[in-house]
């Protein structure tokens, strides 16, 4: 088994001292069974020297003595927040009751001290080095380089640690705005485990479809950070100031001068083919990334999940929540299906077509992250026959026509519309946000309607009905299978809210099952 049995756990709990008592040695518990020495060196080496080890193979423990008892405490008190994973085994470690270990020269003892000079000549060999060449002997930097692409939700300093602890110790994070993207600087212990993240976490997506991750090697080798707060973090010296939040001009002259050029970026949403495309943002926030076995997919971001709610989420500075929405057919489409439409994404407060070009439209949504939602989930989607064409408008809000001025109508005010799906904070509808698809959810069905009084009133525009299915626990509900994606479209806009008597108003959106 990979753990000692527990039988073996139990004699050895005599060593487990209190957690509060503070000792320069550190015992170590649940290592996988083929741990080496350097790894278990390199938990240590963030927070000073390690100035011994003792190797307990077939416990699957360790003990490790740093060189001063600070040293041992800044670990331990990272450690108890930030779980250190080595090939996807959880590691646990507390102060030891021993004050220094005793060493003997057995083989055991030899290899371990043999290893500890190994790691010290590597770390006093590179500090000399300078500058790390990426491509020199010396081994990739320590420090990555991460651009944010297709920031459709906020990228917090927090979610980044998150994520890249996955893979080994994250020292220090420094998070900056450059050439209008958002961009990280990530110092692990090593090269070599930042190599791995690198390796594993490039071209993926944060959350479903955006948060694109650009990964490269930084030639800064190490990271100064003079506050711990949003934007900077050194998890080894808890004891800095916090500064005021704004990124010192030092982090952006020091991206600017030692970052790596730009990266290639491929095609917006590269990764996103890896994930299933009816993926609900609630799911994205347990982010799955295919190749990371189970390192990244038990991840869950707090906050990812109310990224799609209003709860606390924090609107990113210049979104906009009115969008501009180009090439539509002015034969059919009017401000009634746009809101239709739209409100599957959020409330939409107020709508105006545009009086001389009446192929375009403003769409004022209660917030900024409805506005995204609806943009990169509708862009490009064809309506009545056109692809839509959805970008932010620079407008703030969507002006109501002067008093006395008539504009045929053509401005139209929701904002106390009783049909607001979003209007309740964490609202469940938050949950059931999809892409559009042919197969669309129906409820709110009163008991005296039947599968082909649906079926007809869905064909009744002239749309294929493929497939239908009551649910089997809630007849109120049902999946309703279009012949199309746009014509699932229009029967959304045709039949949301639709009357089917005893005062049951039918709710459709889109569904991310498929019958």
């Amino acid at each position: 088994s990979h753990h000692a049995t527990p039988k073996k756990n139990k004699k050895f709990k005599g060593d487990i001292r209190s957690p509060g008592v503070p000792s320069r040695v550190i015992h170590v518990r649940k290592l996988p069974n083929d741990i080496n020495e350097a790894e278990v060196i390199y938990l240590g080496l963030p927070f000073g020297k390690v100035t011994n080890l003792l190797m307990l193979k077939g416990k699957n423990q360790a003990f490790l003595e740093m060189n001063t008892e600070e040293a041992a405490q800044t670990m331990v008190t990272y450690y108890s927040s930030v779980t250190p994973v080595i090939r996807n085994h959880p590691i646990f470690m507390q102060y030891s009751n021993h004050k220094e270990l005793k060493t003997d020269s057995s083989p055991n003892q030899v290899r371990a001290q043999a290893a500890l000079q190994a790691v010290n000549a590597v770390q006093t060999g590179s500090m000399t080095l300078g500058a790390v060449d990426p491509s020199g002997l010396t081994g990739p930097s320590p420090v990555l380089r991460v651009i944010v692409e297709n920031l459709f939700y906020p990228v917090t300093l927090d979610v980044l640690h998150q994520i890249f602890s996955k893979f080994g110790t994250v020292l220090k994070v420094i998070t900056f705005t450059k050439n209008n993207q958002f961009q990280a600087l990530l110092q692990f212990v090593d090269g070599l485990t930042a190599q791995h993240a690198k390796l594993a976490l490039e071209g993926q997506n944060i959350y479903n479809g955006c948060c694109t991750l650009r990964i490269s090697f930084s030639k800064l080798t190490s990271l100064n950070v003079k506050y711990n707060n949003d934007k900077s973090r050194d998890y080894t010296r808890p004891d800095l100031p916090t500064g005021n939040s704004q990124p010192t001009i030092e982090h952006h002259a020091v991206a600017a001068a030692f970052a790596a050029p730009g990266i290639i970026s491929a095609a917006p949403y590269a990764g996103a083919h890896a994930f299933p495309p009816a993926f609900a943002i609630q799911q994205a926030a347990g982010l799955t990334i295919p190749g990371v076995p189970g390192a990244l997919a038990s991840l869950t971001i707090p906050g990812a999940a109310a990224a799609a709610s209003r709860l606390g989420f924090p609107v990113l500075p210049g979104t906009h929540c009115v969008m501009l929405v180009s090439n539509l057919n002015p034969e059919v489409s009017s401000s009634q299906s746009l809101i239709d439409l739209e409100s599957v994404y959020g409330d939409v407060l107020r709508v105006k077509i545009m009086f001389n070009k009446k192929e375009n439209a403003l769409i004022q949504m209660s917030d900024g992250t409805q506005a995204q939602l609806a943009m990169s989930h509708l862009n490009g989607q064809k309506l009545y026959g056109r692809p839509l064409r959805i970008t932010l408008s620079k407008h703030m809000t969507v002006q109501m026509p002067r008093e006395g001025h008539k504009d045929q109508g053509l401005t139209k005010d929701y904002s106390n519309s009783p049909l607001h799906r979003f209007k309740k904070p964490g609202s469940k509808n938050y949950s059931n946000i999809f892409p559009p698809s042919s197969t669309l959810h129906l409820s709110n069905i009163p008991p005296s309607v039947v599968e082909d009084d649906l079926k007809m009133l869905f064909a009744s525009n002239g749309a294929l009905v493929k497939n239908f299915k009551f649910f089997q626990k809630d007849r109120k509900m049902a999946l309703i299978q279009m012949g199309s994606v746009e014509e699932a479209i229009e029967s959304l806009i045709q039949f949301h809210n639709h009357d089917l008597g005893e005062n049951h108003h039918l709710r459709v959106s889109f569904s991310k099952s498929i019958i």
